[in-house]
């Protein structure tokens, strides 16, 4: 025989030709099966609620709920056995009971809140600052094959002697961790700050003899943030308070920019500033905002041996108007030239110094 005829496997049968027309199957695709059943009318349905009996495994569904329904003292989500269900406008009834709207959640969030990850300080420079000012670390990552020099060496030494888990990993591995950033190499993973709830923060501001508190709004660079936290250590601030959305929070960065003071200040996150302040004005504190175009020079600040709460506007819009408003006073600070304005950080470490040399004269 001619050609491979002979190999294993050879086909023996002809092949199949093209099958003349599709039989009616087309035609009978396109007739329809119907009308859908309603759930009360499907025997297989946990809804149906008709007479025929139920297959096992609905009727074994159908008993579990009324018991869950009834240990919880409402309403079984299941249609009872004789009954039929109704439903109107809103949503439907079932047994007569109404049924409970479902809340609605925006798109891409989840019904329970998202627990806020740890975060990757990458940089020699930036982790040999981080763990010299002991900013609280859980993991020292250092990538394989690395240039070691005195910084990383410093780094893993401050990191052992801390107790801080040290963790070799791959370059492709600390890449996909850190997003791609200039790494160097290494990276620290520090924790999500831990704040102060704010009513616990100014109840112990307010056993102070002259309390002092410092507000930011809408910082939203946390070097700078770290910065007024390193200031009201440094000029006895019994407190900073910082907004939730729109502003900078207690990220590693800011916590290495604080030098430490991050640790030995109180700082609280809320919800409304705003709402925040007046409670301030309720407990006795005199609300000062720090405003260019203050009606009161700061050195003329005579409250500021009573108790007070700082006002800091953020870096480019200063306050927002609701913050202004609720302030009692806005001070400005003198300046010589024909400067703008002064970077969030640096008129907060000059109004607080100018208070502590008050109170202590």
């Amino acid at each position: 025989m001619a050609g491979n005829s002979q190999r294993r496997g050879r086909r023996v049968t002809p092949k199949k030709g093209a099958t003349v027309g599709s039989g009616g199957q087309r035609r009978a695709g396109l007739k329809g099966r119907g009308r859908t059943l309603p759930a009360d009318e499907r025997p297989w349905h946990k809804g149906y609620s008709g007479d025929e009996p139920l297959p096992q495994r609905t009727a074994w569904k159908q008993e579990k709920e009324r018991r869950a329904a009834a240990a919880e003292g409402r309403a079984p989500k299941v249609g009872q056995p004789g009954t039929k269900k109704t439903s109107g406008k809103g949503g439907g009834t079932t047994g007569g009971a109404p049924r409970r709207p479902m809340p609605r959640v925006a798109p891409g969030r989840k019904g329970a809140p998202a627990r806020e990850a740890p975060e990757l300080l990458v940089g020699r420079n930036p982790v040999v600052e981080a763990l010299r000012a002991h900013v609280p670390a859980t993991a020292l990552y250092v990538a394989s094959g690395i240039d070691v020099d005195d910084r990383v060496n410093e780094a893993i030494r401050t990191a052992a002697d801390r107790g801080i888990p040290l963790l070799e990993v791959g370059r492709s591995e600390m890449d996909r961790m850190t997003g791609g950033v200039l790494h160097q190499g290494i990276g620290l993973q520090v924790p999500p700050f831990a704040y102060e709830p704010f009513e616990d923060l100014l109840a112990a501001a307010t056993e102070a003899t002259t309390p002092l508190l410092v507000a930011l709004d809408g910082v939203t660079d946390p070097r700078n943030l770290g910065a007024v936290v390193r200031s009201a250590a440094a000029f006895g601030a019994h407190g900073v308070v910082v907004p939730e959305r729109r502003a900078a929070g207690m990220t590693a960065t800011a916590w290495r920019t604080s030098a430490g003071a991050a640790a030995r200040v109180p700082i609280a996150q809320v919800t409304n500033l705003t709402r925040t302040l007046r409670r301030c004005q309720e407990a006795g504190f005199l609300v000062v905002g720090l405003d260019a175009d203050g009606e009161m020079p700061l050195y003329e600040l005579e409250a500021a041996v009573g108790p007070i709460v700082v006002v800091v506007g953020s870096e480019g819009r200063g306050m927002s108007r609701l913050v202004g408003e609720t302030c009692d006073l806005l001070v400005s600070i003198p300046m010589a030239s024909d400067v703008e304005s002064l970077n969030a950080s640096v008129a907060a470490a000059v109004t607080l110094a100018e208070i502590a040399r008050r109170r202590s004269s």
